[in-house]
């Protein structure tokens, strides 16, 4: 198999209290919150102690491995495990602190909205920017630009600067750049999660298309499905280590056992979370005040309870709860207002409710609250989430414990009757 990547002993580190300029920019805004006496945000990774040597933060240590070309590869791991840091470095953004990276071939990377873009350029000028950076002649643009203007769908505004793009524009024309100025490898943060839904599938088909070519594809999400989808590859960062690097489902199954041995099913708010907001979910818990538990019998239905601080008018408000699978594909949505009128009223209130029995099939899920202010819905990744799982127990059907095909196993309710004559599927109209 030819490589077209190739990691060996990757480590980068951070000085605790020093701020690493790894661009212009960087640099840039390093020297203003020196001036104001600010503290930088770090958005690649959160600190852990365990992580700490020396002064020293590892976001990454040690990590190694091969990507095939052709090969589709998912990156997963929680916030913090190192992914970002992991791409920055192999899109030389940033340097290691010890090991290296060999990549063969022309790269082409979308990790945050805006990434590669010139704010003060239009959208045309940006995508021949980007063009010549990865070395293209301007005919070879020339010949992908209408492919990119119609998949980016923004011809009315290619000739409008960048900075008057909304961010979803932004990331449509960002990606359509770089999957179409044939780059010899593909790398793509989770900002895909700022498209729309249509957006994101035309995005993985095109991904797919790149692989299929021959190109290398990296890909960062906590779209499990989306990941299963496109990666028949994939690797597992935890706390800055490679932990799990092998087919997609088996690595998928050692990230969510990760969750599975940590089972949440009872959050609380810090009180600097809900300051200023018109609604905030306070606390919330899976199982009822006297029992609470993480793992339930398809025959038992699950109960939720939310507790939850309103402060703008009852109309601009509702409030729902969200349910997805192991793969992070959303099951349902539901709110107050589904059934019948419900008034939210300001104060601090406590939403119960329950997901009904004989609906789920086994599996692990995890649980988080909807919030809906002024036409907007918060997103799930957004929100606090609770993880639970479910064992099928069918009563009548000892030998068939196990799950079934399929999203939901429900249990319906069947009838028989007599009908010899097959006057049953008769047509009677009342």
């Amino acid at each position: 198999m030819t490589l077209s990547i190739t990691v060996n002993d990757l480590s980068k580190h951070y000085k605790l209290g020093l701020t690493h300029a790894g661009s212009i920019r960087e640099l840039t805004n390093g020297m203003v919150r020196r001036v104001f006496h600010r503290s930088p945000p770090d958005k690649s990774t959160v600190l852990d102690e365990s992580r700490v040597e020396d002064g020293h933060f590892w976001a990454l240590k040690d990590v190694s491995f091969d990507v095939g070309q052709g090969e589709a590869v998912g990156i997963i791991g929680k916030n913090g495990a190192g992914k970002s840091t992991l791409l920055k470095i192999l899109s030389q953004i940033t340097r290691p602190t010890t090991g290296r990276a060999v990549l063969h071939g022309r790269v082409a990377s979308l990790l945050e909205v805006g990434t590669g873009f010139h704010p003060e350029l239009t959208g045309r000028e940006n995508v021949y920017l980007n063009g010549t950076i990865l070395g293209m002649r301007k005919r070879e643009i020339n010949r992908q630009l209408d492919s990119i203007v119609d998949f980016a769908g923004v011809e009315k505004f290619l000739d409008t600067p960048v900075k008057r793009y909304s961010s979803g524009m932004t990331v449509r024309l960002g990606f359509a750049v770089a999957a179409h100025l044939d780059p010899e490898i593909l790398i793509v943060d989770e900002v895909l999660a700022v498209g729309d839904a249509e957006f994101q599938k035309r995005c993985i088909k095109k991904m797919q298309n790149v692989a299929e070519s021959g190109k290398t594809v990296l890909f960062v999400s906590h779209n499990m499905a989306a990941i299963r989808n496109l990666c028949s590859h994939s690797i597992l960062l935890q706390n800055g280590r490679l932990v799990a690097n092998g087919a997609t489902e088996y690595v998928l199954g050692q990230y969510l056992s990760q969750g599975s041995q940590q089972q949440e099913i009872h959050w609380r708010a810090k009180d600097s979370d809900c300051a200023g907001a018109d609604a905030a979910v306070l606390e919330m818990r899976i199982g009822t005040k006297n029992e609470r538990r993480s793992e339930y019998f398809s025959g038992e239905s699950i109960p939720l309870a939310f507790r939850v601080k309103i402060s703008a008018e009852s109309n601009q408000v509702d409030f729902g709860v969200e349910l997805r699978d192991m793969h992070g594909s959303v099951l349902f949505r539901s709110y107050l207002n589904d059934a019948a009128p419900f008034p939210v009223s300001i104060g601090t209130h406590v939403y119960e409710t329950e997901i009904p029995a004989n609906l789920l099939n086994a599996g692990s899920y995890r649980v988080s609250p909807l919030v809906y202010v002024r036409r907007r819905v918060a997103s799930a990744e957004e929100m606090p989430t609770l993880h639970f799982q479910v064992s099928l127990q069918y009563p009548n059907r000892e030998r068939w414990q196990r799950s079934r095909m399929g999203t939901i196993a429900p249990v319906l309710t069947w009838n028989q009757s007599s009908d010899s004559s097959q006057d049953s599927f008769k047509y009677e109209q009342v």
